[in-house]
Protein backbone atom coordinates (compact mmCIF):
# COMPACT_ATOMS: atom_id res chain seq x y z
CA UNK A 1 0.00 0.00 0.00
CA UNK A 2 1.44 3.34 -1.08
CA UNK A 3 1.87 6.29 1.29
CA UNK A 4 -0.28 9.22 0.21
CA UNK A 5 0.42 12.91 0.87
CA UNK A 6 -3.27 13.79 1.12
CA UNK A 7 -6.20 12.30 3.02
CA UNK A 8 -9.97 12.54 3.36
CA UNK A 9 -11.15 16.03 4.35
CA UNK A 10 -8.12 17.87 2.90
CA UNK A 11 -8.76 20.86 0.63
CA UNK A 12 -6.76 20.32 -2.55
CA UNK A 13 -6.10 22.02 -5.88
CA UNK A 14 -5.95 20.05 -9.13
CA UNK A 15 -2.61 20.74 -10.85
CA UNK A 16 -3.09 18.83 -14.11
CA UNK A 17 -5.74 17.30 -16.35
CA UNK A 18 -9.05 18.59 -17.68
CA UNK A 19 -10.00 20.11 -14.31
CA UNK A 20 -6.68 21.92 -13.76
CA UNK A 21 -7.04 24.86 -11.35
CA UNK A 22 -10.18 23.61 -9.60
CA UNK A 23 -10.31 23.30 -5.83
CA UNK A 24 -12.28 20.86 -3.74
CA UNK A 25 -12.41 18.71 -0.64
CA UNK A 26 -11.33 15.07 -0.77
CA UNK A 27 -14.44 12.94 -0.25
CA UNK A 28 -12.66 9.59 -0.30
CA UNK A 29 -9.12 8.25 -0.68
CA UNK A 30 -8.13 4.93 -2.27
CA UNK A 31 -4.50 4.28 -1.18
CA UNK A 32 -4.26 0.87 -2.87
CA UNK A 33 -5.18 2.41 -6.24
CA UNK A 34 -3.36 5.71 -5.50
CA UNK A 35 -6.51 7.67 -6.35
CA UNK A 36 -8.73 10.24 -4.65
CA UNK A 37 -12.32 11.42 -5.09
CA UNK A 38 -12.48 15.23 -5.09
CA UNK A 39 -15.73 17.16 -4.70
CA UNK A 40 -16.84 18.74 -8.01
CA UNK A 41 -13.82 17.45 -9.99
CA UNK A 42 -13.76 14.91 -12.86
CA UNK A 43 -17.54 14.75 -13.23
CA UNK A 44 -18.82 11.86 -15.35
CA UNK A 45 -22.31 10.89 -16.53
CA UNK A 46 -23.69 7.72 -14.95
CA UNK A 47 -26.68 5.96 -16.49
CA UNK A 48 -28.90 4.71 -13.66
CA UNK A 49 -31.70 2.19 -14.00
CA UNK A 50 -34.86 2.93 -12.03
CA UNK A 51 -34.53 1.60 -8.49
CA UNK A 52 -36.17 1.86 -5.06
CA UNK A 53 -34.28 5.03 -4.05
CA UNK A 54 -34.25 6.48 -7.60
CA UNK A 55 -37.59 5.49 -9.18
CA UNK A 56 -37.10 7.81 -12.16
CA UNK A 57 -33.68 6.49 -13.23
CA UNK A 58 -31.92 8.59 -15.86
CA UNK A 59 -28.49 10.14 -16.27
CA UNK A 60 -26.68 11.32 -13.13
CA UNK A 61 -23.57 13.45 -12.75
CA UNK A 62 -21.05 12.12 -10.27
CA UNK A 63 -17.36 12.44 -9.43
CA UNK A 64 -14.83 9.89 -10.64
CA UNK A 65 -11.49 9.23 -8.95
CA UNK A 66 -8.33 11.01 -10.14
CA UNK A 67 -4.71 10.09 -9.55
CA UNK A 68 -3.22 11.42 -6.33
CA UNK A 69 -0.23 12.92 -8.20
CA UNK A 70 -2.60 15.39 -9.90
CA UNK A 71 -3.59 17.13 -6.65
CA UNK A 72 -1.75 19.32 -4.14
CA UNK A 73 -2.97 20.31 -0.67
CA UNK A 74 -3.81 23.96 -0.02
CA UNK A 75 -1.56 25.82 2.44
CA UNK A 76 -3.73 26.93 5.42
CA UNK A 77 -1.84 30.23 5.74
CA UNK A 78 -1.49 31.50 2.14
CA UNK A 79 -4.22 29.52 0.34
CA UNK A 80 -1.76 28.35 -2.34
CA UNK A 81 -0.90 24.76 -3.33
CA UNK A 82 2.05 23.38 -1.37
CA UNK A 83 4.20 20.29 -1.09
CA UNK A 84 3.96 18.16 2.03
CA UNK A 85 6.66 17.57 4.62
CA UNK A 86 6.64 15.52 7.81
CA UNK A 87 7.71 16.47 11.32
CA UNK A 88 7.58 14.60 14.63
CA UNK A 89 5.86 16.67 17.32
CA UNK A 90 5.54 15.20 20.83
CA UNK A 91 5.76 11.63 19.57
CA UNK A 92 3.34 12.02 16.66
CA UNK A 93 4.19 12.30 12.96
CA UNK A 94 2.52 15.45 11.62
CA UNK A 95 2.12 16.63 8.02
CA UNK A 96 3.35 20.19 7.43
CA UNK A 97 3.04 22.58 4.48
CA UNK A 98 6.45 23.22 2.91
CA UNK A 99 5.56 26.83 1.97
CA UNK A 100 4.63 28.12 5.43
CA UNK A 101 5.63 25.35 7.83
CA UNK A 102 2.03 25.28 9.09
CA UNK A 103 0.58 21.90 10.20
CA UNK A 104 -1.90 20.34 7.74
CA UNK A 105 -3.33 17.93 10.34
CA UNK A 106 -5.84 19.41 12.73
Amino acid sequence: MAKMHVKKGDTVKVISGKDKGKQGVILEAFPKKERVLVEGVNLVKKHAKPSQDNPQGGILNQEAAIHVSNVMPIDPKSGEPTRVGYKVEDGKKVRIAKKSGEALDK
